[in-house]
């Protein structure tokens, strides 16, 4: 036996497999552990705070809480179910269990991708390379946040979809109603769901018509699935996304966001890629494999490419959204055809249950060798947010209002509730005006003289980077309480 076909007879192994799966889990969960995500994202503590307010009111939120300057604004909770497990954690394990809470999310992710790319490639190995490659471009992009119940129920409805294509059985798709009803109460981006099924259901409507007219070239494969089917499961799945506090309002909040323009300019995670980071380069590399998987295919389907080139469109539009096309085109390029005795047994239950068993205590293990615990995130939090300067103004303590730089606000609203914050991170709360408002504001635009919300203010809380923070050293109407290496805080010169 050859060198090579003793390395492929390894590879087939399931102890191999076992361990190369449990070292992706434990990898991942490490980089939890050091880079303490789950405790750093800005927005990560104004989704604590409501979900506080939704377990300690029983009630839903309709109105801009925790703000003074958007109070009476309307605004819907529509992340609830993130908020309410994230404030359960919390209340259990303090900062503990947000990050534990975090790192849990993460991993699910990744389980997610590895598992839909696994039953659609019906290969090992090419599951855990693509999902290698997909996490490089979108995992640690941002914090778990609401967005990662997004990610792994896509991978379920795609997963679905894939099946159903493949085998001609729509009833797989009867499950998609139900999952939509948990992903319209966890995220707004449930929205993606629903334009992935009716994407389905209008292709295959555009082939049937095509065909009746004999205008369907031969280059491309045949719909599978009836399409009266498909409406009545797109229509299902519309009415199970209105099941919730905010009913068929989740669509009004989906088309304000459309009309979001500033936010787009402003916030880095919003912005179109620049290519100054690997990752970026990463979702290039995958979008291009897909679509190349595609064409070297016999014929082409018109689902998976119509869905390409709409994930590509969005992806490339925004940083944040780099999922999309990263998990969209994995699935892609792992679906390609390949002959019955090249496909690999399951891991079966036995598998699973020592990948489980191990990466739990590997976890365990690894945890123990960093400071992920209640004094190392103290610690990480002090370092990124004023806990000092609130400190210091709770045993010195002023008059209001407030007013913050925008990156505080979230925690500001968890640290220091007795002040309504002036902005945060609920973009969709303050609109279009007062966004743009604060940055100029925030970069000392000669603006900010008349800034009606700084000229109120009777407490104002800054982080030391941004320009205004400097030039407030000089303005008569403020003078200095406090200050440290995060922030600065001013107190008006009545």
């Amino acid at each position: 036996m050859s060198a090579i076909e003793e390395l492929f007879a390894l590879t087939r192994l399931r102890v191999l497999r076992w361990l190369a799966l449990t070292a992706l889990i434990v990898a991942i969960g490490t980089e939890c552990f050091v880079s303490k995500l789950a405790v750093l994202d800005p927005d990560i503590w104004w989704h604590l705070s409501v979900g506080d307010w939704i377990v300690h009111n029983q009630a839903f939120p309709h109105t801009g809480i925790f703000s003074r300057t958007a109070a009476s604004r309307p605004w819907m909770a529509y992340s609830w179910g993130y908020e309410v497990l994230l404030s359960r954690f919390y209340d259990w394990w303090t900062f503990v269990g947000m990050g534990v809470f975090g790192t849990a999310l993460t991993i699910a992710v990744a389980l997610a991708v590895f598992v839909m790319l696994y039953r659609i490639s019906r290969q090992f190995w090419t599951a855990w390379a693509l999902s290698l490659l997909s996490f490089g471009g979108f995992l640690f992009n941002i914090a778990p946040r609401p967005v990662f119940f997004s990610v792994i129920l896509f991978t379920i409805v795609l997963t679905l979809i894939l099946e159903a294509q493949r085998s001609g059985r729509v009833q797989l798709l009867y499950w998609l109603p139900l999952i939509f009803i948990i992903w319209a109460n966890t995220h707004i981006q449930f929205i993606y769901g629903i334009a992935l099924v009716g994407l389905l259901a209008g292709i295959n409507l555009l082939q049937r018509i095509a065909i009746s007219l004999r205008l369907y070239p031969e280059s491309l494969t045949n719909p599978t699935l009836p399409v009266t089917a498909l409406f009545a499961i797109f229509g299902c799945c519309v009415v199970a996304s209105c099941i919730g506090p905010y009913s068929y309002h989740l669509y009004q909040q989906v088309f304000l966001y459309s009309q979001s323009k500033i936010v787009y300019k402003i916030i880095i995670e919003l912005q179109a890629l620049n290519f100054k980071y690997y990752n970026h380069y990463v979702e290039l590399l995958l979008a291009v494999g897909a679509f190349f998987a595609l064409g070297w295919q016999k014929k082409i389907d018109p689902f998976k490419l119509a869905l390409l080139i709409f994930a590509c469109i969005f992806a490339f539009r925004t940083w944040r959204d780099a999922w999309f096309v990263c998990v969209t085109a994995a699935a892609i390029i792992a679906d390609f055809p390949i002959s019955e005795d090249k496909r690999d047994r399951s891991l079966g239950l036995s598998g699973w249950a020592a990948v489980s068993l191990a990466s739990i205590l590997l976890l365990l293990l690894a945890v123990r060798n960093t400071d992920f615990n209640t004094r190392g995130l103290d610690q990480a939090i002090s370092h990124e947010y004023p806990v000092n300067a609130v400190n210091f103004l709770r045993r010195n303590p002023v008059g209001g209002p407030l007013y913050n730089s925008f990156d505080f606000g979230g925690f500001l609203i968890f640290y220091m509730p007795q002040y309504p914050v002036s902005i945060d991170g609920r973009t969709d709360l303050y609109g279009n005006a007062m966004v743009e408002q604060y940055f100029s504001t925030q970069e000392a635009d000669p603006s900010y003289t008349t800034d009606p919300l700084l000229n109120e203010a009777g407490v104002v809380i800054l982080k030391n980077k941004f320009p205004i923070a400097g030039m407030l050293l000089t303005d008569r109407r403020f003078r200095v309480i406090y200050r440290d290496d995060i922030a600065t805080v001013f107190v008006r010169n009545w």
